[in-house]
């Protein structure tokens, strides 16, 4: 499976999203409005009037899943590399900050630098065709910022975008009832679980109010190893452990 990947030649990555203001009493009127039309949807109270209590509680809870309402805070990468012995290593770091601008451009010169060729590099992430990606992409045009050549997908046919390697569609085999967890699947390979410490629905807290960027970025780090984990396994590759794993800025 996948013998047509190398896997030096793919980027790994994962985001960490958290609401764009620090609570719902932060937004302009306007906003309030706009998210309490779609507090509708979340609370699955489409015909009904959302009162401002429910508005607050839905926009610390789920305002970060949505790229309008929300921002990243953090974008983790890893990248393979093998050398002339054919051992491999794979380096890990984030771009993590509160100036999302800022490292949006930082992760844009990792791509027109490195990954700027998609009939040779790709991207692997879990469930990064319908998350990951899409919310990069917005972000960068909400901030006005060029796409880089990679993420310029808008309009591209499904064969156009082979470089996408989504661990989660890889999975499916044209099954696309349920969504299984990266969790779920660390779980049947035996890969080394990576939530250890917090959890998605407590990033935005990590964020907020303990001002804690780098346990989001370690959390979202551990995510992109599992991920490089997953993806060998599929390629049937022995996991790589103990020096080959480096975390940049960690050691």
């Amino acid at each position: 499976m996948l013998n047509y990947v190398d896997i030096v030649n793919v980027l790994f990555l994962d985001i960490e999203t958290v609401s764009e203001h620090s609570s719902y009493d932060d937004l302009t009127d306007e906003f309030k409005k706009l998210w309490k039309l779609k507090a509708r949807g979340v609370l699955k109270k489409y015909d009904e009037v959302i009162t401002d209590e429910e508005g607050a509680e839905t926009y610390a809870e789920r305002a970060g899943i949505f790229a309008e309402f929300g921002k990243i805070c953090c974008i983790s990468v890893g990248i393979v590399t093998r050398n002339k012995d054919g051992e491999m290593k794979v380096r890990i770091k984030s771009y993590a900050g509160h100036d999302e601008k800022k490292l949006l451009q930082d992760f844009s010169n990792l791509l027109d630098q490195h990954f700027n060729n998609p009939k040779r590099h790709y991207f692997c992430g879990h469930n990064i065709k319908e998350f990951d990606i899409p919310y990069i992409c917005r972000r960068m045009l909400i901030h006005q910022m060029e796409l880089s050549t990679l993420l310029d997908i808008s309009g591209k046919k499904p064969w156009d975008l082979e470089y996408m390697l989504d661990t989660l569609t890889l999975w499916k085999f044209g099954d696309f009832k349920n969504y299984t967890a990266l969790k779920v699947l660390t779980a049947c390979f035996g890969i080394p679980s990576p939530k250890d410490d917090i959890d998605g629905s407590e990033v935005g807290r990590t964020y907020w109010e303990l001002d804690d960027l780098e346990r989001i970025a370690v959390y979202c780090e551990k995510d992109v190893l599992a991920v490089v984990h997953l993806l060998m396994k599929y390629k049937l590759m022995p996991l790589l452990e103990g020096e080959a794993v480096q975390f940049v800025d960690r050691e």
